[in-house]
């Protein structure tokens, strides 16, 4: 049975009998999980900075000699693909006198020069020239090539750690869950827009990307009218998890039997989470969202770096109505309807009311997520 009937299968029997996967029990967060500055701190640094993130998708940097910058969590960083093919993440500040390197968002180039001094440096990283070396005295060129922070790439998704030697072991990251990555085909795929969200802290923000407990009262204007709320199909591989959320045409499948069913895929959305910060929703019909989640410099906000894919680039006035339409239904979903949300849930950790959030069994990919920081932190 393909990976899609037996998804469909498993979301046909949840709403035939009115169930969903659960957790073996409920779960206690404290609040000061979310608000503890010193706890937020050092869980920043363990779980984004010393553990590897996803950070980009390789199409954004498909070709030998194309190049892009972004700055993670106040890190400013050159992602660059040499002559060979092979992807490098620099920190994109000059090894001189620490000017940002190279301001342009992306382009095609195979060498960088800092605005300040002329430093030159190659796509690999090598200091190549130094302006004036004669009166500047000598360069030990070896030693002060860009520095280059550990990064590679998985079934179209890249994945750096922020930490410069830090080991980055994406077979033993990812493990089987790698190729369930790699059925998403997102090289394939064509970036049609990209925006930044704002949002409150890092916890409370993802908690709302890990359960469809939510989707009836908060997307009654998006999604809510076209899927199943509180029904949830969960599986994990490691600390990454996947979410099946069922279409309310699901009943159809009741009419024919499993191995006749054509295009079960049409009858589920399915999102995969990669810990701690991507979240990829392919949507049938050659749509697809996805989510870079980053924490702030505080406990109380996050930075999202939202994608919106095409199967490919659209060609006619209809097929960019159809893609602009789907981008601006999710934005209004993930802007609008959760953050601005959730945005209340900020508003009030301090108010008093609560010293723990009780996360139910219907919610077990948020208890999951949680139960993988305190793993990675040893908490």
């Amino acid at each position: 049975m393909s990976d899609a009937r037996e998804l469909a299968a498993r979301a046909l029997k949840h709403f035939n009998e009115g169930t969903t996967d659960q957790a073996p029990s409920q779960m206690q967060i404290p609040i000061t999980a979310y608000t503890d500055e010193a706890q937020f701190q050092a869980e920043r640094q363990a779980v984004f900075f010393e553990s590897p993130i996803a950070v980009a998708l390789s199409l954004e940097i498909p070709k030998p000699g194309d190049f892009l910058t972004q700055t993670i969590m106040g890190k400013p960083l050159l992602f660059t693909r040499d002559k060979e093919g092979v992807l490098h993440c620099f920190i994109n500040v000059c090894r001189h006198r620490g000017a940002k390197v190279c301001a342009a968002e992306k382009g095609h180039q195979s060498r960088f020069s800092c605005p300040y001094h002329a430093w030159t440096y190659s796509n690999k990283g090598e200091l190549i020239g130094v302006y004036g070396e004669d009166s500047f005295g000598e360069v030990d060129r070896a030693s002060m090539g860009l520095t280059e922070l550990p990064c590679d790439e998985r079934s179209g998704v890249i994945f750096a750690c922020l930490t410069p030697g830090k080991p980055l072991d994406l077979d033993n990251w990812l493990g089987e869950f790698a190729e369930k990555l790699a059925h998403q085909n997102l090289e394939q795929w064509h970036l049609y827009t990209e925006r930044f969200l704002s949002g409150a802290g890092w916890k409370a923000t993802l908690d709302g990307y890990l359960e469809v407990y939510h989707h009836d009262s908060v997307h009654g204007k998006t999604v809510g009218p076209y899927t199943v709320g509180n029904l949830l199909v969960h599986d994990t591989w490691g600390a990454h998890q996947r979410m099946v959320i069922a279409r309310k045409d699901i009943a159809e499948l009741n009419n024919t039997a499993p191995e006749n069913w054509e295009a079960p895929e049409s009858y589920i959305r399915v999102v995969h989470s990669v810990f701690p910060n991507l979240s990829i929703s392919a949507i049938l019909g050659g749509q697809c969202l996805i989510g870079f989640v980053y924490p702030g410099e505080t406990s109380t906000t996050t930075v999202t770096r939202q994608l919106i894919l095409s199967a490919e680039a659209p060609a006619t006035d209809e097929q960019t109505a159809t893609i602009e339409s789907f981008s601006q239904m999710t934005l209004q979903a993930v802007r609008d309807e959760d953050y601005a949300l959730v945005a209340t849930v900020q508003g009030a950790l301090h108010a008093g009311a609560n010293e723990s959030f009780l996360i139910g069994k219907n919610e077990p990919a948020v208890q999951h997520y949680h139960r993988t920081i305190a793993t990675i932190c040893g908490t």
